[in-house]
């Protein structure tokens, strides 16, 4: 198995901790026959010299990085011939049907409608239910201030019960959506979604660490949360994940480390399968790098911040994208980065991944900073992606 001279990387991850863009991080690379790179910088907080030490070992909370995972849990339902793509999520979750559409405001009332049709697994899977987020979409965000209603990153059930912001199938807007599919599974496979991922993807892909309820030793290996100062500092960030919860997120409740992700990673590279343990048919990997949204609007001004504090802007992509069934895809190639072809996606404090099945490589790199997006971050994980593909081997 090739490896990759790892200097260049180290700099990279020594360099984000000494410049302060991050309080520490973790990152694995590998190839489909085993790792290329692993290393870590940093500590689990910023400016206690006292702290551990960011290891392979060092817990994180993935957030939105849950959302390839509980897609593979429910594609699985698919093979396994529980449901179909086409499967209106009313007919697995009659309250799904009660969702009516946002269709604007009179004063501090809510204009409701019934959506045009009922929006189906494909939608939850793309992101096309006209589903939304409170911290991406004001109008979601209005709805919270004025009912009172929990939001999902509450760990509240009610936190789910939003109305849809536009007909299913128009329009992509990242969403809640993902929440809804681990209840779908979770209702499909009668079990909780972090019971099924236990089973049918951590268990069998020796996700040792993946959880969703950290152990009291897990958490003590937990890097904290940090946030981004006006100064540009970091400080210890006023929020965290909810420890009890009413359902196990689909979309942002999974714990783990960067080597159990990087597993998970591995996985999808070679088709759904890792170390003899198949969680996924080649055919039904193929369809999460398969572009779903021919003919869907995408934000053309990027994704906009309605809570400064949970995420900045992201600016509009600046190559061709899409999104599959689970993962965002990148359809043009930027030279000396990953290629055309690949799946990726991101979690809020800070952690990115993506799987370039045309290098045959996948990388992840982990930290947990607030808000997402951060400039200092992103510069870093740049910075990492250029010099990942400058030292990788000629063939991979």
């Amino acid at each position: 198995m090739s490896t990759i001279d790892p200097s260049s990387l180290d700099a990279v991850l020594r360099q984000a901790v000494d410049s302060g863009a991050v309080p520490g991080v973790a990152a694995v690379v590998s190839s489909r026959d085993g790792v290329l790179y692993e290393g870590a910088a940093g500590r689990l907080h910023a400016g206690d010299d006292a702290a551990p030490e960011v290891g392979p070992d060092t817990m994180f909370r993935l957030a939105s990085m849950t959302k390839a995972m509980a897609s593979v849990a429910a594609l699985q339902c698919v093979e396994d011939g529980l449901v179909a793509l086409d499967t209106p999520v009313a007919d697995v979750l009659p309250e799904f049907g009660e969702l009516q559409v946002l269709d604007g405001w009179d004063g501090d009332t809510p204009r409701l409608r019934a959506p045009s049709r009922p929006p189906n697994l494909q939608d939850l899977l793309t992101h096309t239910a006209g589903l939304g987020y409170f911290f991406t979409n004001p109008d979601l965000f209005k709805w919270h201030e004025v009912t009172g209603a929990p939001n999902v990153l509450t760990g509240k059930k009610a936190g789910l019960m939003t109305p849809l912001v536009r007909d299913p199938g128009l329009e992509w807007e990242y969403s809640i959506a993902t929440d809804w599919l681990g209840l779908v599974v979770e209702a499909l496979r009668g079990g909780t979604l972090d019971a099924v991922l236990a089973e049918r993807v951590f268990g069998p892909l020796g996700m040792t660490d993946a959880t969703f309820r950290p152990s009291d030793e897990q958490r003590a290996r937990l890097m904290g949360i940090h946030s981004r100062t006006e100064d540009g500092g970091l400080a210890p960030a006023p929020i965290d994940l909810p420890r009890e919860f009413e359902f196990a997120a689909g979309g942002s409740g999974a714990y783990a480390t960067a080597r159990d992700h990087g597993r998970f990673l591995r996985a999808l590279l070679r088709g759904g399968e890792l170390d003899g343990a198949r969680v996924l048919g080649e055919g039904t990997t193929e369809l999460m790098f398969t572009e779903f949204l021919d003919g869907i609007v995408q934000p053309e001004a990027g994704i906009k911040s309605t809570v400064p504090a949970l995420a900045n802007d992201v600016p509009p992509f600046p190559v061709k994208q899409g999104w599959g069934l689970g993962l965002h895809l990148r359809h043009e190639h930027v030279p000396g980065m990953r290629l055309a072809g690949s799946g990726d996606w991101a979690g809020l404090f800070n952690c990115y991944y993506w799987i370039d099945r045309s290098a045959g490589m996948s990388a992840a790199i982990l930290t947990q900073v607030l808000p997402f997006f951060d400039e200092q971050i992103v510069q870093s994980l740049l910075a990492f992606e250029l010099a990942l593909y400058a030292a990788q081997p000629a063939a991979v």
